[in-house]
């Protein structure tokens, strides 16, 4: 094993909360996936609170074109209701994803980040799984370096990856967030670009924090030329995902009337017709839920 691959297979192997693996074993056996990966700020911070986020990979080919699909799930544990976001996903187009071999940029950029891995239906789906999380790591370094400084700490390679992703997609993210994603996660993020640089044999020179990459002009170009591409397709392909997500987002009416009562304090009843139309309904909703507001008042 490489020293990308054993310390991204031991950060995954984090302790979390056993409500966090319990549940993430209820979504696995009940889509018979291969494996589950929770990320998140729970992650860090180990809280219950708010919306746990998993990514279910599954066994065989991605049946949806347009991926991840995307769902909510309540559950009652001892007491207490957890509440879930769950991205389900073939492990395969995971793995393709994390490569850089597909138009996406969501899942490396989103997996050099933290994760762990919370179940698994065997070593060897575990080792895909990590082997998955190594490339997405290296896919994220690559470009780091191909739009950061000739020369620069560490961190200015990250910050450069981030404000290109966050530019890409269609998000919208306050100033500096990349500086918070590296703040809230300075361990993880601790000496993992020098090995994901080594990983794919691309060389530096490292004098204390300053880190001088070994890029030639023409591979330099090239990647340059792969980001273009993705850079240019990224904004329409995640408002494809929004508007499937708006039909297709299971428990998206659980989801809605959970945000809306943490946000405004206002209990929101889910009626059938609700739960069936998510969309149809969400004008109603708001209308009574700015009418008992400003009855507050």
């Amino acid at each position: 094993m490489g020293a990308l691959a054993a310390r991204i297979a031991a950060r995954c192997a984090a302790l979390v909360d056993p409500a966090v693996a319990d549940f993430a074993a209820r979504l696995a056996q009940e889509s018979g996936a291969l494996a589950v990966l929770f990320y998140g700020s729970n992650l860090r911070t180990g809280s219950r609170e708010g919306v746990l986020d998993y990514y279910v990979l599954l066994p065989g080919a991605q049946r949806e074109k347009i991926w991840p699909r995307v769902s909510y799930r309540e559950w009652e544990h001892g007491g207490e209701v957890l509440r879930a976001k769950i991205a389900t996903m073939a492990l395969a187009t995971f793995g393709e994803a994390a490569r850089g071999e597909l138009i996406d940029t969501t899942i490396w950029a989103r997996f050099v980040q933290p994760c762990a891995l919370v179940w698994k239906r065997d070593e060897q789906a575990a080792q895909a799984v990590l082997g998955a999380l190594a490339d997405a790591a290296q896919t994220a370094a690559r470009l780091a370096v191909a739009l950061g400084p000739d020369r620069g700490i560490v961190e200015d390679y990250w910050r450069a990856l981030f404000r290109a992703t966050y530019q890409a997609e269609f998000r919208v993210e306050q100033p500096g967030r990349e500086d918070s994603i590296l703040t809230v996660n300075a361990a993880h993020f601790d000496g993992l670009l020098p090995l994901a640089l080594e990983a794919q044999g691309i060389g530096f020179a490292q004098d204390g924090p300053v880190l001088t990459p070994e890029m030639a002009a023409s591979e330099r170009s090239r990647i340059e030329g792969w980001w273009r591409k993705r850079r240019r397709l990224g904004k329409p392909l995640n408002i494809l995902r929004l508007v499937k997500a708006s039909t297709t987002f299971d428990g998206a009416a659980g989801y809605a009337a959970w945000k809306i009562e943490r946000h405004t304090g206002v209990r929101v009843e889910l009626t059938p017709w609700r739960e069936k139309h998510p969309v149809l309904a969400a004008p109603g909703v708001l209308w009574r839920v700015w009418r008992a507001q400003k009855q507050e008042r």
